[in-house]
């Protein structure tokens, strides 16, 4: 059973209900420069905890638990309706709550204000071949899925990626055939990929396709709130700088941007499949052919929420307002002028694209001195969470070295 702790009940109201969120600092903040409370759902040593920001706490069990856990949050949300006579907003950030709330769905909604796709849509993004099913059935632009046994006789180059990402993370997959932060690989051709021994071994959990030619800055993306009709109430563009490592990894320098045809582009993509709640798509533009692909659909909250209410456009508050009042917003207009930075991943970047004489340190210097920037974790107006982040790190550090000392112990004697 789920315990909650330290609530502060003088910002929690009935008409202004906290959101439970399952998700870190990078999203408890845009709640927090909204004034919409919040309640952090996650595990003991989360640094969202620390944050400013964290109206309560709701402790869940280990992610190996996924009974227990999902049983945590309902029961959490049933405390919240008794004590509020509503239902809360359930808010989270990774595709592991999403996929739990996916095949929980009646019960969740029974609990929860939430703002799903529909059920066949919902399905369609959970694996990657599942996902170009539903792409090519509703006519968006995806890149070609290349079948195992052709793969031989591609001549250009390919790509390969997990089928799905639940339980991703140091799974065998993602440990054996992926680098720490690479969501993908690149082949130099098919023949090459086929004869890769790993590759063979985890070929029934891997989809292979076409590569989109291009370097980082022909990645974009589309981000919005869209109603339970699939009606968009709020949008923006944004651009990834950096990604670690280059091409097929995590971002760790992204802006937003100002751009009429990709934004009409993304709605109208949004729009055909149609998506519902909060969702990220994410395209490339063909370097040679002008040409835009959609890569990945992502029907969660995520990293870019930060960025875009630092920028004055805050979807999270969007969706908020719309799950508890069904208030719609006025057109809404954001700036352009703050990044958002992970320093250790962009610091990873800068090294690998160092290596390929792509970026000099005083270029990297430049981009990042120069420029307004929030943080993923550090906030100077909300600075514990890093140093809980630090705390737990060291905890951890002083783990290990408990281990392998007794284990040097064991072998001296």
């Amino acid at each position: 059973m789920t315990t909650i702790l330290d609530i502060n009940c003088r910002n929690i109201t009935a008409d202004r209900p906290p959101v439970l969120l399952a998700a870190g600092p990078v999203l408890l903040r845009p709640l927090g420069m909204a004034g919409i409370p919040a309640i952090v759902a996650s595990s003991e040593d989360d640094p969202a905890f620390a944050s400013r920001y964290c109206g309560g706490r709701c402790i869940l069990p280990p992610r190996n638990e996924p009974d227990a856990l999902i049983e945590a949050l309902l029961d959490t949300g049933d405390r919240l309706f008794r004590a509020l006579g509503r239902r809360v907003p359930l808010m989270y950030g990774e595709d592991y709550f999403l996929e739990l709330i996916y095949m929980h769905r009646a019960r969740f909604e029974k609990k929860f204000l939430l703002l799903l796709s529909d059920p066949e849509v919902a399905l369609g993004l959970l694996t990657k071949d599942r996902f170009e099913a539903l792409a090519r059935g509703r006519y968006l632009p995806v890149p070609r899925s290349l079948p195992w046994d052709l793969l031989s006789e591609i001549e250009d180059p390919v790509l390969a990626k997990p089928r799905s990402k639940f339980s991703w993370y140091h799974s065998p997959l993602q440990v054996q055939l992926f680098s720490e932060h690479s969501k993908a690989i690149i082949f130099e051709n098919g023949r090459a990929a086929a004869a890769d021994p790993r590759v063979r071994r985890f070929r029934d959990h891997l989809t292979f396709q076409e590569y989109v030619r291009g370097g980082d800055r022909q990645l974009w993306s589309f981000h919005g709130v869209a109603d339970e009709h699939g009606k968009i109430l709020a949008c923006f563009v944004g651009r990834k700088l950096r990604t670690s490592p280059p091409l097929t990894g995590e971002s760790s320098f992204i802006e937003l941007i100002h751009d009429d045809a990709l934004a009409t582009f993304g709605r109208r993509m949004a729009e055909q499949v149609p998506l519902k709640g909060a969702f990220k798509m994410d395209f490339k533009t063909d370097v040679e052919s002008g040409e835009h692909f959609l890569l990945e659909v992502n029907a969660r909250f995520n990293l870019w929420h930060y960025l875009g209410a630092a920028n004055g456009l805050n979807l999270m508050e969007v969706a908020y307002d719309y799950l508890v009042a069904g208030k719609r917003p006025p057109p809404l207009s954001y700036r352009t002028d703050t990044r958002w930075l992970c320093l250790p991943l962009d610091w990873r970047a800068y090294r690998q694209l160092a290596a390929r004489r792509q970026l000099s340190l005083i270029g990297w210097l430049f981009s990042i001195l120069f420029t307004r920037t929030v943080y993923n974790v550090f906030a100077w107006s909300d600075p514990t969470p890093l140093a809980m982040d630090f705390v737990r790190k060291f905890r951890k550090l002083l783990g290990l070295m408990k281990v392998w000392s007794r284990q040097w112990l064991s072998m001296a004697s």
